[in-house]
């Protein structure tokens, strides 16, 4: 295996990350969004959005590499008040991390990056303050509600429903440490 490493985006990585979003939703998320939506991915416009979300403040998009090769990203950040609200509303005492969003590419799955990717978010907002973090997952994603139950993160009871244009989608939040440690 070649070196695999994280690292910030920069506003360059726009086209490749878009590129992974695009492949990886076709794979992963048909089912759920219908192909035909994610057909609609226009590449100009996500790349666009991507370089903007790279060089919004509050936000960091981090990149897994192996060699020479970007096989994904992950987007964090302090939770926006509306993320962190109970399903009542109420704000929590603390203001969590979001894992707005990890992906990696089907190809390049079980070798490590999905891990190196949170535990460089994780550090990044503990550094900036944070002590646990928060991220919403469609309810019948098993591998990736699995990841995280695996890196010690769980359900915290708050659901929503998304309207997808096909139908809408279940998403369950969870929640954890953010003192996660990367094992080799």
């Amino acid at each position: 295996m070649s070196a695999a490493e994280v690292r910030p985006a920069n506003p360059s990585d726009a086209a490749e990350i878009a590129r992974i979003q695009r492949l990886t939703w076709r794979a992963a998320y048909a089912g759920l969004l219908g192909a035909e939506a994610i057909d609609e991915l226009d590449q100009a416009d996500l790349e666009g959005t991507w370089a903007e979300t790279i060089e919004y403040p509050d936000s960091r998009v981090y990149l897994a590499t192996e060699g020479t090769f970007t096989v994904g990203y992950c987007v964090a950040g302090p939770a926006p008040q509306d993320e962190a609200a109970a399903a009542d509303g109420s704000q929590p005492e603390d203001t969590p991390g979001l894992i707005a969003s990890l992906v990696v590419e089907p190809r390049w799955g079980r070798r490590g990056h999905a891990g190196r990717l949170l535990a460089t978010a994780a550090a990044d907002l503990r550094a900036n303050g944070l002590s646990r973090g928060i991220t919403w997952v469609a309810q019948s994603d098993h591998a990736t509600l699995g990841f995280y139950r695996r890196a010690g993160w769980s359900p915290d009871g708050t659901v929503r429903t998304l309207d997808t244009g096909r139908g809408t989608l279940r998403e369950v939040r969870l929640t954890g440490t953010l003192e996660l440690e990367l094992t080799h």
